[in-house]
């Protein structure tokens, strides 16, 4: 090198080493012989394709004023004889009927609404029922004898499939390329040597980071690299930002939990401490317990959202086994557990949709995960459908099969006071609740049911159940992709 940089040039020591010739040759070279390979593998079945529609036109004449096609019964085997390809042939009058040959062989395109002259032979690519073809055609036209009689035209097409002209291109192909694999091992034998001398500050880089504490996660330096190297530095430091920033996530997620868990506890022990009181009467002392038990049974149920939540988070990013979970089996489970506190709360709770064990509704995920998910769906609509008497509430959980888009849709709808517009996005925070409500929750549910349809590859919608009646009600759509053949319900 002439010019030494301060930083030196990765890609420069590389082309030292003759990268550069392995890398812009081999693809012209094959790029090269693929198209003289094609040309030369078209242009002797190219010429008789030419020879077999002009013989197969000359056979065509005018007899009584109307076309007809005279093919001996030798000429039309020689015609279909052949070992490699399947020929095709047609023949039609100016009105398009049929004279003899293949009914489904696509006609010519016309350019500029002109046909081509008499004994033109123009040849193009087709496809007849799946197989690609080449087609040769040309026009023949008669004059009547009688006076004023119009021109009689006959299109003649002979088409045959491109096998022999893959296979000739293939060994031209192998006979070019099988020399230049000779010189292959040498190449790459000196690219591995390149390699090797211009990757060393890439492995000093890993030395460094390796050295690093696991709290650091400060920036790395991007001056004691190679200029080619830099991006990656960058994009390192850019992940670091973004790790600290999810740890700083972290924390707040956890300060938030104890928050919420704070207010709980709180009230356990404000009433334990009630309890204790010396003259507590019985009437008060079971009021305590009474609201003892509803705090901890608000604790225990955060608790078990919070660890839904980072379990579900966890399989992320982590592997988790996939099986074949039928989707109306899991439902139907899910709605039979939650049938007591469904009726607790007045609630007419049913499931509308396909059986279990019927074919269209299995899809590929956790079992255990998909009825986390559906279980706090079905839960959010208990807590926030209200219901009595005179007007009880209606929660309707469905398994649709889409025959057409080969999905599975899983909806919970309820007669709710729905969720507006504008809050659609954001009840999927954790922690989030829609003011006025006046349900007792922790805000985790609609967080659990995003991070597992999201690990498992569906989409969650929400939407008004009847936006023509108030209240408008809820439903939430989740779509999966379907693993079996999908049945239209």
């Amino acid at each position: 090198m002439i010019f030494q940089r301060q930083q030196r040039s990765l890609f420069g020591e590389i082309l030292d080493w003759m990268l550069t010739p392995l890398l812009l040759l081999w693809p012209v070279s094959l790029a090269l012989t693929w198209l003289v390979a094609q040309g030369l593998a078209d242009k002797p079945f190219d010429r008789a394709l030419e020879y077999n529609v002009q013989a197969l036109a000359q056979l065509v004449n005018l007899s009584n004023g109307r076309p007809q096609l005279n093919l001996p019964q030798p000429a039309g085997e020689l015609l279909r004889a052949d070992d490699a390809d399947t020929i095709y042939y047609q023949v039609r009058d100016d009105a398009g009927e049929l004279l003899s040959g293949e009914r489904d062989l696509p006609l010519p395109p016309l350019l500029d609404d002109v046909r081509p002259p008499t004994g033109e032979v123009r040849l193009r690519d087709a496809e007849l029922r799946g197989l690609a073809l080449r087609v040769a055609s040309t026009w023949v036209r008669f004059t009547p004898p009688q006076a004023g009689a119009p021109q009689v035209q006959v299109l003649v097409q002979v088409a045959e499939t491109r096998g022999k002209r893959s296979v000739l291109a293939t060994e031209i192909i192998k006979g070019v390329m099988l020399p230049q694999f000779a010189i292959l091992p040498l190449a790459v034998l000196l690219v591995w040597l390149a390699l090797a001398r211009g990757l060393k500050p890439l492995s000093q880089l890993e030395q460094r980071i390796r050295a690093r504490r696991p709290e650091d996660l400060s920036p790395l330096d991007d001056k004691a690299v190679p200029l080619e190297v830099v991006p990656l530095v960058a994009s390192v430091n850019g992940l670091l930002a973004r790790l600290q920033e999810s740890v700083a996530t972290q924390k707040r997620f956890l300060a938030d939990a104890a928050h919420q868990l704070k207010t709980p506890l709180a009230g356990l022990r404000m009433q334990a401490d009630l309890a204790q009181r010396e003259g507590t009467s019985t009437d008060e002392l079971k009021q305590s317990l009474q609201q003892i038990g509803r705090a901890s049974k608000r604790a225990t149920h955060t608790v078990n959202q919070l660890l839904a939540l980072a379990r579900a988070e966890v399989a992320g990013k982590a592997a988790v086994p996939h099986h074949a979970c039928d989707l109306a089996k899991i439902t139907l489970e899910v709605v039979h557990n939650a049938f007591p506190r469904a009726l607790e709360k007045r609630i007419d709770l049913g499931y509308d949709g396909v059986g279990a064990g019927t074919s269209g509704v299995t899809v590929p995920g956790n079992p255990t995960l998909i009825a986390e998910m559906l279980s706090n769906l079905v839960d959010n609509a208990i807590a926030y459908t209200p219901s009595n008497e005179n007007a009880p509430g209606v929660i309707t959980v469905r398994v649709l099969v889409d025959a057409f888009g080969g999905v599975v849709v899983l909806q919970v709808e309820d007669s709710g006071p729905g969720i507006p517009a504008s809050e659609r996005e954001l009840v999927f925070q954790p922690f989030y609740r829609v003011l006025g409500t006046g349900v007792d929750g922790s805000g985790l549910g609609l967080s659990i049911v995003l991070e597992i349809a999201r690990l498992h590859g569906a989409e969650v919608a929400v939407e008004d159940a009847n936006p023509r009646r108030q209240p408008p009600g809820t439903r939430f759509s989740i779509r999966f992709s379907a693993t079996g053949n999908p049945v239209l319900v």
